[in-house]
């Protein structure tokens, strides 16, 4: 990985030193990166829903693909390699848009693996931006202020692709299955190394209740047919992250608690864990009490689109959704 040291550093030292006299008013960004449809695109809608489409701007990190889908064929890397992708361009966006300047966006088609007219963009009170290497460049990181990496066990991973991507997309199963094999190695090589890098990682997949015990009936498949997904949101102490004391209570046990646990690198982490298979009444004892601490006031409701999987609602991630609306809104209220 090559890497370009003075701008991500200048890029630092421009918003510690920016001020809200500025005549440009800089916008929050979060960051999320992961392998192909770890849930990226999911946990952006509900982002989008919760803090008002008129307030963020949302950018597809794999807008700047290279190569469209037929060019890809002949190609000896995928779209998970930096090659394949115009990552000083995306670097160039993101750093104005972390500026509060507008920019002229790429559009990339996934249904159709073709690009579309380039589209002005933008930037609102919050940035959020999700793809694949987002947070491959020391420069891509300085410009966000969260970051996130998606991480979901690699069973569900695939399942989830290969149902995607085989009815939404225009493959075949034995495609998805043939290329997610192909894309392996550079999974390992670009991808994955970014969860180093992330401030929350967060994993959607089935509940360890051999761990805590809390649901001796539950049962972990070994991907994700039928089964009620829990989250699990690592914490790390790189930014700062929501008081949950009034949400950590023995009565909420059963729907989410948190416990210190040691990260990949040895280091002591904050994980917390939302389980799948709370009484949903519980679990929106939870949210509510995350909502009450935003700055909607009391009597606002929760957003409609948060948890929304295709039409159906998943409480973990609707807690997971919140979290990071909590982080988005303090960052903006620091700076007005």
């Amino acid at each position: 990985m090559t890497d370009r040291v003075m701008p991500d550093k200048a890029m630092s030292m421009e918003r510690a030193g920016w001020s809200s006299e500025d005549p440009v008013q800089r916008p929050v960004m979060l960051t999320i990166a992961g392998d192909s449809a770890a849930g990226k695109t999911t946990l952006t809608k509900g982002l989008v829903e919760a803090l008002g489409e008129a307030n963020v701007t949302a950018v597809c990190a794999d807008d700047y693909h290279r190569y469209d889908r037929e060019e890809r064929k002949t190609l000896p890397f995928t779209p998970l390699n930096p090659k394949c992708n115009y990552i000083e361009i995306m670097e160039q966006h993101l750093e104005l848009l972390a500026n509060g300047q507008p920019i002229l966006k790429p559009k990339y088609d996934h249904s159709t693996g073709t690009f579309g007219r380039p589209e002005f963009v933008e930037a609102r009170r919050f940035v959020i931006v999700e793809g694949l290497l987002p947070m491959y460049t020391r420069l891509a990181q300085a410009c966000a202020d969260v970051t996130v990496y998606l991480d979901p066990p690699e069973a569900i991973r695939r399942a989830w692709k290969i149902a995607r991507d085989s009815t939404k997309r225009g493959y075949t199963k034995e495609q998805v299955v043939e290329e997610l094999e192909r894309r392996e190695a550079e999974s390992a090589e670009f991808i994955r190394p970014q969860r180093a890098k992330a401030d929350i990682v967060v994993s959607f997949g089935p509940l360890q209740q051999a761990e805590d015990g809390l649901w001796p009936h539950a049962h972990a498949h070994e991907d994700s047919g039928g089964e009620t997904l829990s989250a699990t949101l690592l914490l790390r102490p790189t930014v700062t992250h929501p008081d949950l004391t009034s949400v950590l209570t023995d009565e909420n046990r059963r729907a989410i608690h948190l416990k210190l646990i040691r990260d990949d690198d040895g280091k002591p982490v904050d994980a917390l864990h939302v389980h799948g298979h709370a009484p949903p009444d519980l679990t929106h004892q939870v949210e509510e009490a995350l909502w009450r601490g935003l700055e909607f006031g009391e009597d606002a409701d929760l957003p409609q689109g948060i948890g929304g999987i295709e039409g159906v609602r998943n409480e973990p991630l609707a807690v997971t959704q919140l979290i990071l609306v909590y982080h988005l809104l303090q960052l903006a209220a620091e700076r007005r």
